[in-house]
Parts: structure tokens; C-alpha cells; sequence
């Protein structure tokens, strides 16, 4: 799930990319996905292989001039493993949030929201989870005392769960189109940088070419929304960044990969040259059916 594995950095070591706060690090969850080692690249791979390939280049510089980072985005993150039998009981759970979060949306609170159901589950991941994302802490907070005052946060089905973690991300690179999406698909991967990797290393992976080739996917309708995030609360040690996408149907994950494809064909890369920036055991991808709202 997209932000579903980010909670998880609690518990486990989900997407851990970070530097410092503002630098932007998670943890990696290694209870979801296959790894990928230096030899078994794929399409996730590819798209921060091609920022280290451009890095270096002139049009690389005068596009990451383009790319500027946005206001830190904060986003509330909980994840839950709830037993199979319960898993109708979850669209109830997210419902009742439904008045709490339209109505932050609606007083500029909040600038998304949203629920995630795990497509590819493993037996320590979570299997749902729910976020919302604020322009402050403060405002992405106060939500989760709205939730807690309505009576939201403990719930029969939330306290049927097996295993349960909460996340605080940050973001400064992501967008979205306005709007409402049901049955949508999240699509997200975690990269672990090495100790020695550049303090800024991820900026310049998004400014480069992540951001570039995501405002493209975006403007297409391949995706209606992504973000690059990374923990604003460490509850795991910084190392880790992660990229998520939002398409509105199953196609646009295809769509997404043969974009990769065909940026890692315009831009040839060895593997030495991503390697010696990331660590490949730590790679996870995440899977799941979403629903959010975007402002």
C-alpha cells in the first residue's frame, strides 16, 4: 500500500531513506516485497537510476533549476493488520471518518485524505491503512484529535487488530490533481541510501529526474497524484526515502513502467553508477487499492 508501508517504519524497517528532517528519511520495511539485489533491476529501479545518470549532465542541471521544492507537506499514517474475516468491517472504519476529514478539507486543514487496502500482503505486513496529509503538523494532528474525539480511534475492528503503527512523513516534492478517486491504485517503493551517500543525495534524485518524469506521468492522467517522502518523526534510523504514485486505474501502472522503460532507453545506465548511492537489499515495492481525496 502507498503510504500503508510508511507506518509500518515503527515496527519493522520500512522505507528508511533519510539524512535529517529536512533532508528527508524513512526506514525500509523489509516484511513487504522482494528485494532487489545489483542484478535484478526493474522498473522502480529505473527511475532513480536515471536521476544519477542525469545528475551529472547540463540539461540534468538546468532541469533540476526547474524543479523547486514545495512547503513541507505532513502526512498522518496508520497502519493495521486486520484478520481476513474483519476486512469488510474496514470501509465502515474509513467512513466514519469520512464527516471528520471533508470537513478539515473543506477549512483548509487538510489537502488530502485517504484509505489503502494491501493488494500484495506477506505475513508480518499490515493489510490497510488509513492517512491524511496538512500543509503543517499541527493541522495533521489536530485531525487525529477530531478522529479520537468522535470516537473514531478505537473502534471494534481497529481493536481486532494483530499489529499496529502509526508514521509522521514529510514531503517536499508532490502534487495531484483536485479531486476524488475510489478503487484507485497506489504504487510505491523504498530506496535505502548508503552512509556514504551525498547529505542531499535525494534532492537531487527528485529535482533530476524524478519529479520531471512524475509531472509528466501527471499531466498525461497516467497518475492523478505522488509524493516523495520521507519520516518527519524518526522511529527509525535515517537512510530511507520513498517514492509514491496515485493512478486512477490499472492500465496507468502500466503506463507508468513503459514511461520508465523508456527513459532507462534514452538514458543508458550501468548499475555501479545508482549502486554506489543505494543500497539494493533494502529495496521494497508496495501495492494497493486506494481511496482518496486530493485538494
Amino acid at each position: 500500500m502507498r503510504r500503508h508501508a510508511a507506518a509500518a517504519v515503527t515496527r519493522t524497517t520500512l522505507y528508511s531513506r533519510a539524512q535529517n528532517t529536512d533532508n528527508k528519511t524513512l526506514a525500509t520495511n523489509e516484511s513487504t516485497g522482494d528485494h532487489m539485489n545489483t542484478k535484478g533491476w526493474n522498473v522502480s529501479t529505473a527511475l532513480c537510476v536515471l536521476a544519477m545518470a542525469a545528475i551529472p549532465t547540463a540539461p540534468a542541471r538546468a532541469q533540476m533549476a526547474e524543479v523547486k521544492e514545495k512547503p513541507p507537506m505532513y502526512s498522518y499514517v496508520a497502519t493495521w493488520s486486520i484478520p481476513r474475516a474483519r476486512w469488510p468491517e474496514m470501509e465502515k472504519a474509513a467512513a466514519a471518518d469520512q464527516k471528520v476529514l471533508d470537513k478539515a478539507m473543506a477549512s483548509g486543514t487538510l489537502i488530502g485524505y485517504g484509505d489503502d487496502t494491501n493488494l500484495i500482503h506477506s505475513p508480518e505486513g499490515p493489510t490497510h491503512a488509513n492517512w491524511w496529509s496538512a500543509t503543517s503538523m499541527a493541522g495533521a494532528l489536530n485531525v487525529l484529535d477530531e478522529i479520537y474525539k468522535a470516537g473514531n480511534g478505537a473502534t471494534p475492528v481497529l481493536g481486532s487488530a494483530t499489529k499496529h503503527a502509526d508514521a509522521m512523513l514529510v514531503s517536499r516534492f508532490y502534487n495531484a490533481h483536485a479531486g476524488s478517486w475510489k478503487g484507485a491504485y497506489s504504487h510505491g517503493s523504498s530506496y535505502k541510501l548508503k552512509p556514504d551517500a551525498p547529505d542531499d543525495a535525494v534532492e537531487m534524485l527528485s529535482k533530476s529526474a524524478m519529479v520531471p518524469l512524475l509531472e509528466k506521468l501527471l499531466a498525461d492522467g497516467a497518475i492523478v497524484q505522488y509524493e516523495i517522502d520521507v519520516e518527519a518523526i524518526h522511529s527509525e534510523a535515517p537512510g530511507t526515502f520513498w517514492v509514491w504514485y496515485v493512478s486512477p486505474t490499472a492500465e496507468g501502472i502500466d503506463k507508468v513502467n513503459a514511461a520508465l522503460r523508456e527513459s532507462l532507453r534514452k538514458n543508458p545506465l550501468t548499475g555501479p553508477a545508482f549502486g554506489s548511492m543505494v543500497d539494493y537489499t533494502a529495496h521494497r515495492d508496495y501495492l494497493s487499492r486506494t481511496n482518496a481525496t486530493f485538494k
